[in-house]
């Protein structure tokens, strides 16, 4: 087959879903397939990968409208690839590509039987941006992209809505997700949407390596430089006296990282030598900053705003803990990551991470509860020997169940039945 992924989200701008089309284009040219990927244009060129085209096209860089943008233009795309080679499925990312009914009607007739991959949902997102407000995550209007969301993601939702009801067959990457679109936006029980969980790069992301020197020297120089270098942790003990507490995403209010600086000083006072590491990138790493300060916990936090996949790979490795506090999430990619790295998650008790976590591999807390999310962390690293068979619990659900090799089995069978439909259509 000849697929044809359109993502508003691709290499150089990685992402969840950047990260989710980046690994499913390579699976399927893998698996014998032609890709050509249609994305958003950067300065940076995408990364190549063996049997994937990537076709960058103009947007407006402005808050929501741009995935009207974008849109508009990779159906100028779609039009030129159409007249070079056949092309028999279009594989659309939502929401951050905006069609019209009419539009996605124009694919499916002219193009090829449209597959559209639900992420999340607008609605959802505006509903995690308030509930983060709500528990003074920081002001929306700080952040013209949260912003955008609270005003406009009604308006938005009929796009969403519109991939659902015209596309041949659609995926959502959760049960969750796929009950906020029957939930939010009244769609028909009888709609073909099958829930594919996203996978992790199990290879780039696995448990410690404690006979590679030069992955031994990494996590030395990693505990080191965040001062939780104890002999135990620099030999991967879990009772180390200098416990690493690692975050990973977006530096935005959604993310719930006000709420674990609050969680900061209670765990603290029971692990004296913690430290808490961020890594991530946005508009609030200097409101964070100055909320550590105001709690007195500066000395104990660390902001890296960004890393190679192989240093971020190391952090999980090296940490003993990952917390994911997050408001509102489609799936959530850091959970898997971590899980696949050997490191318990900490995150809330609230779908669709709990498709994820439960409490054999990790913890769990009530959403926006700092308090709780402090006692589900010190009750983890407390657990020394729960801890590892934690490790090895969460490595083996990974490995089961949210591998890239299965996700791209997956969407190849929702591929090849979108074709049979169109077939069955069209005879």
């Amino acid at each position: 087959m000849h697929i044809v992924m359109v993502s508003g989200e691709y290499p150089p701008r990685w992402g969840g879903m950047g990260s989710v089309v980046y690994h499913l284009a390579g699976h399927m040219a893998q698996r014998g397939h032609k890709v050509t990927v249609i994305t958003r244009k950067h300065k940076q060129m995408p990364p190549t990968q063996t049997g994937v085209e990537v076709i960058p096209v103009r947007w407006a860089p402005l808050p929501m409208s741009f995935t009207k943008s974008f849109g508009k233009h990779a159906i100028k795309a779609l039009n030129q690839l159409k007249r070079r080679r056949s092309i028999d499925v279009v594989s659309v990312h939502l929401p951050l590509v905006s069609w019209t009914r009419k539009q996605f009607r124009y694919i499916e007739e002219n193009i090829a039987p449209v597959v559209s991959t639900l992420h999340g949902s607008w609605v959802g997102e505006r509903e995690g941006v308030r509930r983060a407000a709500l528990n003074r995550e920081a002001a929306t209007w700080r952040n013209p992209n949260d912003l955008a969301i609270r005003l406009t993601a009604g308006w938005y939702a009929r796009y969403e809505r519109a991939g659902v009801l015209e596309s041949t067959c659609c995926v959502a990457v959760s049960r969750s997700t796929k009950e906020e679109f029957h939930e939010f936006y009244k769609i028909p029980d009888d709609s073909d949407i099958e829930v594919v969980h996203n996978g992790c790069d199990a290879r780039v992301f696995r448990p410690p390596n404690k006979d590679h020197e030069g992955e031994q020297l990494a996590h030395e120089r990693i505990r080191k430089e965040y001062g939780c270098a104890d002999e135990e942790a620099l030999n991967y003990d879990p009772k180390t006296k200098t416990p690493m507490i690692l975050a990973v995403g977006r530096l935005v209010a959604r993310k719930g990282y006000v709420s674990l600086l609050r969680a900061l000083p209670l765990i603290l006072k029971e692990h004296e030598n913690a430290k808490l590491v961020i890594v991530g990138r946005g508009h609030m790493k200097k409101k964070l900053l100055k909320i550590a300060e105001e709690l007195g916990v500066s000395e104990s936090l660390f902001i890296k705003s960004a890393m190679s996949f192989e240093d971020l790979a190391q952090h999980y490795r090296s940490a003993d803990l990952v917390v994911f506090p997050s408001y509102y999430e489609g799936q959530g990619l850091i959970p898997l990551e971590a899980l696949a790295s050997g490191t318990p998650v900490v995150t809330v008790d609230q779908a669709p991470l709990t498709e994820m976590i439960d409490d054999t591999v990790g913890g769990l807390f009530d959403r926006g509860d700092f308090v709780g999310l402090s006692k589900a962390v010190c009750d983890e690293l407390n657990g020394h020997v729960q801890r590892i068979k934690k490790a090895k619990a969460g490595r083996k659900r990974v490995l089961e169940n949210f591998t890239l090799e299965g996700q791209a089995e997956s969407y190849e069978d929702v591929f090849l039945r979108s074709v049979q439909k169109r077939r069955w259509r069209d005879s």
